[in-house]
């Protein structure tokens, strides 16, 4: 990523961001340790180490990124020391936490960030007795919600890149290789197709189909199989892809056939349906009232969609129970799933952005079943 994509992807200006979002919220500070958080804030992907490293961001004050010093190399070259952040490095003898309670004497209530250790809460704890702990997810995921116009961008990238994996499957499914094998050809190609690492491979045939999380396994591709293929990483940019198509090795069964064009009308519909202003639960609706009356409504398992961008999940939700209205900039995968254990099953996945008017759909290999002779 080039530097000026750096400076667009992790401005500065985010950490006023963070601290005056803080302050509405009734917090004196934010400590941010390894996580997208942290990257989101200051650029820098550290780590999660025993080592502390912590962004230290104070309402009232100057904010400082606190490293090991044998990593300070590391966060200097980050998006985070060109920033002009600050970067603070304690040594072995050093307490460091002591170090990050000197910049907050007069903090009140902190906000840790959602993902600490607890045991670095803990020394937290001990060097600021004094203050309230408080979860800063609240104040950090809003900022995350709605994507910048380079985030977005970023988004469609990793889209594209893992669009270019789905079109090589022909390359690796075939019947009596085993998902796992098929499997490690598809990570391989991930990291060839522009990702920095493969978060997850889902090679699901047959029954296997009917989990929805089932990963891989020693079972072989039999002929008529259908293929759950899920797939995911993460761009150097640090943003994710994951997108989820279902191939045939050979021709299915005519029952599959006939729940997979439910499964595909319910998603079309679903993606067609993205705009602002509608909620989170009433899009979950438009595709499970159409598999409910297909008669897969029990068959239909999990929510329709997460959030995603520095995460493979994370807000918003699209689920039943969730009044959130979508908003332009918030992207969120569209997967709605039918699922007949035993038997087989089908999941359809896009990412999609919520524009001014309407929806982007960031996955473009075609969503009809693929059928590989």
């Amino acid at each position: 990523m080039s530097d000026g994509g750096s400076a667009a992807l992790y401005p500065a200006q985010r950490l006023d961001i963070a601290r005056e979002a803080a302050a509405r919220a009734g917090l004196d500070a934010l400590l941010v340790c390894p996580g997208a958080d942290l990257r989101y804030l200051t650029g820098y992907d550290a780590m999660p180490l025993e080592r502390l490293t912590c962004l230290v961001l104070p309402v009232n004050g100057e904010p400082c990124l606190l490293v090991p010093a044998l990593e300070r190399p590391l966060a200097a070259a980050s998006p985070a020391g060109a920033s002009g952040l600050e970067i603070v490095a304690w040594n072995e003898t050093d307490d460091p936490y002591a170090v990050a309670a000197a910049r907050l004497s007069e903090a009140k209530r902190v906000g840790l960030d959602n993902h600490m250790w607890v045991e670095k809460a803990a020394e937290f704890r001990r060097v600021l007795p004094e203050a309230e702990q408080d979860l800063a997810g609240g104040v950090l995921s809003a900022l995350r919600l709605r994507k910048t116009p380079a985030e977005a961008e970023a988004l469609r990238r990793a889209g594209a890149a893992i669009d270019r994996v789905h079109a090589r499957m022909g390359e690796w499914l075939r019947p009596g290789r085993t998902e796992r094998e098929v499997g490690r050809d598809i990570a391989d190609a991930i990291l060839a197709e522009g990702h920095a690492r493969v978060d997850f491979v889902i090679v699901a045939a047959g029954p296997n189909g009917a989990s929805p999380h089932h990963e891989v396994s020693d079972r072989r591709i039999e002929p008529g199989d259908a293929v759950v293929v899920d797939i995911g990483g993460t761009t150097h940019d640090g943003y994710c892809s994951d997108s989820t198509r279902v191939y045939a090795v050979g021709e299915p069964p005519k029952e599959f056939l006939e729940m997979y064009d439910v499964l595909l009308a319910a998603q079309r519909a679903q993606v067609e349906a993205v705009r602002p202003g509608i909620t989170a639960e009433q899009l979950d609706a438009v595709g499970r009232d159409m598999i409910a009356a297909a008669g897969f409504g029990d068959r239909f398992i999990h929510r329709t969609g997460h959030g995603i961008g520095l995460e493979t999940h994370e807000e918003p939700y699209i689920v039943a129970g969730s009044a959130r209205p979508l908003e332009p900039g918030m992207a969120f995968s569209i997967e709605p799933g039918i699922y007949l254990p035993g038997r087989f099953g089908a999941r359809i996945e896009d990412i999609v952005i919520c524009t001014e008017d309407g929806g982007e759909r960031l996955n473009r290999t075609e969503r009809e079943l693929v059928v590989l002779s």
